[in-house]
């Protein structure tokens, strides 16, 4: 009896000395979990996975990109919110999850200041598109249509406060037309839908539209800026498209718990800019119309989300943006 109590009391002295070695070995130790609410096929997802093997580079491990999508990108912020604050959880995240979804849902199981902010690491506009076949080549048409047609356009987003919601939003309001707001899981089925002919149009991702774009499968009307931009070659912007109004554009950043250590906090960061400096991560980016946009430090990404929550939270009030 005595024997089996000693070597009961040595597993669990084992045990825990294994998990105060690990507890207190240098950051990272193990491999790192980068959280995407969309699901495959997305702009999250395709920035996430563009930059996933430099960044494990950087940081010297594994970086495991993992979708959890829903909600509007609140089931994955909520995961990354409730998780340890020991930098193995990452979510990478648009307004979406740091401003409208807060704004549209109090109930939330989790706010803002939930998450310490590392950077910002790109910035893209929005792609009007719609199905081909629908007889809409630009947006006057899409105006004009919507206009003879009230609520009868459907607009597939990524879901519930996503940019392109938001995008719909605005257009709708600035233009004076109805219509229906159609939410998906992530920005692949929504343009899949559109294909399909189930919905019409898109103020989607350039990752999601424009290889259905140069394909075919999309006919795009403009960017969502002001003026043209190389970023999206062939397409006007909304100056030139007839709704001068109308400027609107998305960033994705970098988050982590907020009581994650600071110097946890300054290697990912560090990690990050070494990726998202990567020739090869830039041009992948810029070949699916996304730009490199990076914080110079994670005080001025701070500084910026607090500015920027004020556009949002103002739109999704001036549009009566509500959950579908």
């Amino acid at each position: 009896m005595k024997t089996k109590k000693y070597f009961t009391a040595l597993t669990l002295a084992i045990c825990a000395l294994g998990a105060h070695a690990q507890s207190t070995a240098p950051y990272p130790n193990k491999p790192v979990k980068l959280v995407v609410g969309f699901a495959p096929g997305g702009a999250a997802d395709h920035v996430a996975r563009s930059m996933s093997d430099a960044f494990g580079r950087a940081l010297g491990a594994s970086v495991v990109v993992e979708n959890r999508a829903g909600a509007g990108s609140s089931i994955a912020a909520e995961i990354v919110a409730k998780a340890p604050a020991d930098g193995y959880t990452i979510l990478i995240a648009s307004p979406s999850s740091i401003s409208v979804n807060p704004a549209l849902n109090p109930k939330l199981g989790y706010t803002p200041k939930d998450f310490a902010p590392v950077t910002k690491i790109t910035t893209s506009p929005l792609v009007i598109a719609v199905n081909p076949n629908i007889g809409i080549n630009s947006v006057q048409d899409l105006i004009a249509r919507a206009k003879k047609e009230p609520g009868r356009i459907n607009y597939a987003t990524s879901g519930n406060g996503s940019a392109p919601h938001l995008g719909g939003a605005l257009f709708t309001q600035l233009a004076n037309v109805d219509l229906t707001h159609i939410p998906f899981r992530g920005g692949g089925p929504a343009i899949q839908s559109i294909i399909a002919g189930d919905t019409q149009v898109t103020f989607g991702t350039p990752p999601s539209v424009l290889p259905m774009v140069q394909a075919g499968r999309l006919k795009g009307l403009a960017v969502s800026m002001k003026e043209r931009t190389a970023l999206v070659p062939g397409l006007p912007g909304m100056r030139e498209a007839g709704l001068p109004d109308y400027n609107i554009e998305f960033w994705y950043g970098i988050f982590v718990p907020a009581s994650t250590p600071a110097p946890v906090i300054k290697k990912i960061y560090e990690a990050v800019q070494f990726a998202m400096d990567q020739a090869n991560v830039k041009a992948v980016l810029a070949r699916e119309g996304t730009d490199v946009d990076l914080s110079k430090s994670p005080e001025q990404f701070s500084a910026f989300l607090q500015e920027d929550a004020k556009f949002w939270v103002k739109l999704v009030s001036s549009a009566g943006v509500k959950l579908d």
